[in-house]
């Protein structure tokens, strides 16, 4: 929860004004772009100006422009870590990702099929359906219109999913769970459901691991930091991963709009505001 006064904002991209006492790496001048590696009850990039730990600074890759750095490593690292740092998920293997049409749920599309994992998107209504399949997915269930379980099912065989990546949460990960193959495992890592969340499989006793997971296992851990990096960086390098914009709100008068435009759930991929001095956020 918010201890206020407390400026928003884990991700921008800007170049460095100053460097802090004892820090390596970085000089004044050098195009950066943070990362989620600390709260924002201490620090916030949504200003023209913002302080954040050295260890939550990159340098921007070359072929990014400030709008993509602001955008790449939060979905990117959040996939990566899930799917990626521990091998769970291997080549051949299905994946379900939920609420896909998000700025995570793209990245893990990407980071999957990278893996040479089969990935199966969901999303509610068929509206984003051409935009999962043009960005990689192997199959889109529509959850507004198809029974998830008989779709993953059909998709798969009979076999069901070796993971779940799920942004939901609430008592639908019962229904997840019944999509799973026996040994898989669920991994939630958002709650776009505020309802409780029960242990799921609790009524077949479904042979699963479930878990909760944030991006701050890996952004917070520096060797695994480092991993991520190293991952993303050659994905980016090789045109296999790329950030997905949505749309880009201009100035920070416009954050309220760039808000309400985020919480209408239209958008595919990320928001992006700028803010005076070409700074991103």
């Amino acid at each position: 929860m918010p201890e206020f006064p407390a400026t928003p904002g884990y991700e921008a991209a800007g170049t460095v004004d100053a460097v802090g006492e004892g820090v390596t790496g970085f000089r004044v001048g050098d195009p950066v772009d943070s990362i989620p590696a600390f709260s924002q009850n201490d620090y916030g990039v949504y200003a023209t100006h913002a302080i954040v730990p050295a260890r939550a600074v990159v340098h921007r890759l070359p072929q990014l422009t400030a709008v993509q750095g602001a955008a790449v490593w939060m979905p990117y690292l959040t996939a990566y870590g899930a799917l990626a740092e521990d091998g769970h998920l291997r080549p051949g293997d299905h994946v379900l990702l939920t609420a896909a049409a998000s700025s995570v749920g793209l990245a893990a599309i990407r980071i999957a099929r990278r893996l040479g994992a089969v990935p199966i998107a969901t999303t509610r209504t068929p509206a984003k359906r051409r935009q999962l399949l043009d960005a990689g997915a192997a199959d889109v269930i529509v959850t507004g219109e198809q029974d998830l379980v008989a779709r993953v099912l059909d998709i798969t065989g009979g076999a069901g999913v070796r993971t779940a990546f799920d942004a939901i949460a609430g008592p639908g990960v019962n229904t997840l769970a019944r999509a799973i193959a026996p040994g898989g495992r669920l991994i939630v890592y958002g709650r776009l459901d505020l309802s409780d969340t029960p242990m799921p499989g609790q009524d077949t006793f479904a042979p699963l691991s479930s878990r909760f997971y944030t991006i701050h296992e890996v952004s917070r851990d520096a060797e695994r930091l480092r991993r991520g990096h190293a991952f993303i960086t050659a994905g980016l390098a090789d045109g296999t991963f790329t950030p997905v914009i949505d749309r880009v709100f201009e100035g920070l008068d416009s954050i309220a709009e760039a808000h309400r435009y985020l919480e209408a759930g239209a958008q595919v991929g990320k928001i992006v505001v700028t803010v005076d001095g070409g700074r991103q956020n």
